[in-house]
């Protein structure tokens, strides 16, 4: 069983993989197998080399866990968390930790053996994400979790594997995240001095100068945010107001597909195959009331999703500091962006 440990400085949660440890040796960095869909456990017609579908976008008169379908979620075969047990709270000293309840879900994004967001459809994309809101909904009703976070790896310098076929992580944690908190808490004060939401201002602002807002797509816009920590970062939001991701209008889905594909449509043109994270910021689990804290989150939290490609390397100074030192300006990073033609 894994185990969440907690730092006692800052409160930060690390999860011990116990059951994926390793010896010192492991650690060794080596030449990383060249991709092939001959063994990929996520392509249509290798079925059999992953656990049981959960959720699936699949053709009619087929049958789970055969070929035909569009796109499908499966548990990781090496999640980093367990979904059977109880969390098991205790102390041990000064020291907090549980047990590491929780899920690790692979959101398969295609079925063809396809590496890059801008190679399939915006529909494709758009069936994706509506499986993903179908699990968000189901995870909400497991007492045990608090969070999901939705991540996507792309390329060895972002974390990603070998496979190269595109999907994306739901990991569902029984703990909000230290990051998730931070953002709450900024939120939450912007709301209780100005009573306004600052993703809701920020969109304003950002369509009032028009110096950063790449495009606007039913509903949905992405500008290379102000404060970019990485050359090329765009963030993805709702131009209306919405904390919960999996609460959103019934269209978002298709909608999120058609500007999800138009962005790296531009990204991959201007940068190639860039490595790059891509993580969803949505509201946490609610289920009851906390006294201050859900207070206004309905109105202070904006759900939004942040395109990070990793073109320039965290070392020492970041980590040590906080600050990210970005050599591209938002404006330049824009500019270049709109001049694609997709």
């Amino acid at each position: 069983m894994p185990e969440l440990r907690r730092d006692p400085i800052i409160g930060r949660w690390v999860i011990i993989a116990t059951e994926r440890a390793k010896r010192p040796n492991d650690f060794k960095i080596i030449g990383g197998e060249p991709d092939s869909n001959e063994k990929c456990p996520f392509c249509e017609g290798n079925e059999a080399l992953t656990p049981p579908e959960i959720l699936v976008h699949r053709k009619p008169n087929t049958k789970p866990n055969t070929p035909g379908w569009d796109a499908r979620i499966i548990p990781s075969i090496s999640g980093f968390l367990n979904i059977k047990g109880e969390l098991d709270r205790h102390g041990k000293g000064m020291y907090d930790l549980m047990n590491g309840i929780g899920t690790h879900d692979i959101v398969v994004m295609t079925p063809k053996h396809m590496c890059n967001v801008h190679q399939i459809s915006e529909e494709q994309i758009g069936k994706g994400v509506g499986l993903l809101i179908k699990r968000i909904e189901q995870l909400k009703e497991d007492n045990r979790l608090k969070y999901a976070l939705v991540f996507g790896n792309h390329g060895k310098a972002a974390g990603g594997g070998s496979l190269g076929h595109l999907h994306l992580q739901l990991i569902a944690t029984p703990v909000t995240p230290k990051r998730v908190k931070e953002e709450l808490e900024g939120a939450k004060r912007y709301y209780e001095y100005r009573d306004r939401c600052v993703i809701c201002d920020m969109i304003k602002q950002e369509l009032k100068e028009r110096k950063r807002v790449i495009c606007e797509i039913d509903g949905l816009i992405a500008i290379t945010p102000f404060c970019s920590r990485f050359p090329f970062e765009v963030w993805i939001m709702p131009t209306e107001h919405s904390c919960d991701f999996d609460k959103a209008k019934p269209n978002t889905a298709k909608n999120l597909g058609k500007i999800y594909k138009h962005i790296f449509t531009k990204l991959s043109k201007l940068l190639g195959d860039f490595p790059f994270n891509v993580i969803l910021h949505t509201a946490p689990f609610r289920r009851r009331r906390k006294k201050s804290y859900w207070e206004t989150i309905e109105d202070d939290y904006h759900w939004h999703i942040e395109i990070m490609p990793r073109l320039t390397q965290v070392a020492g100074f970041e980590w040590g500091s906080g600050f990210y030192i970005n050599p591209m300006p938002p404006e330049d990073a824009c500019k270049a962006l709109k001049e694609i033609k997709v």
